[in-house]
């Protein structure tokens, strides 16, 4: 009878064993999905935030945007009123990832009015001035991971 109860013993230890290895099994995975989304997010906008730099840079494409006279200006109108900022915001987004500008005054609400994707990363950017105007204006960027079809 003793041998029954010592059997009965070291299976309940067996069993609280194999549970906690479940356990800190399922929080691993939880873990491991959360730190994959935060580098995704980090290399996002790492990736945004140096277009961003290399426009706000750039005395050209910072005079041209400047000029512009009625803001906001959506992603869609850049291709006519500042052609040199579109072209070089799109040759340096990654194929990875579709992104969308868009130019406000420094005080205003820039967001994008339609947004297709729920995962969306912003950075901005502050354009003040040049060497002959000072037009504060928020130059903001939209991305999303492209959509693998």
């Amino acid at each position: 009878m003793v041998n029954k109860k010592d059997n009965r013993g070291w299976v309940r230890l067996v069993e609280v064993f194999v549970a906690i290895l479940l356990i800190a099994g399922v929080l691993l995975l939880i873990t491991k999905s959360n730190a994959k989304e935060e580098s995704l997010s980090a290399t996002i906008s790492e990736q945004e935030i140096a277009i961003l730099r290399d426009v706000q840079l750039n005395y050209t494409l910072r005079t041209e945007i400047l000029n512009v006279n009625s803001l906001p200006l959506e992603w869609e109108y850049f291709g006519n009123e500042i052609p040199n900022v579109k072209n070089r915001i799109v040759g340096l987004i990654p194929s990875t990832l579709d992104c969308k500008a868009k130019l406000c005054l420094i005080n205003d609400t820039c967001i994008l009015n339609n947004l297709a994707n729920s995962n969306i990363y912003a950075e901005a950017i502050v354009i003040s001035a040049d060497l002959n105007t000072y037009s504060p204006r928020q130059l903001k960027l939209f991305c999303s991971e492209e959509e693998v079809d």
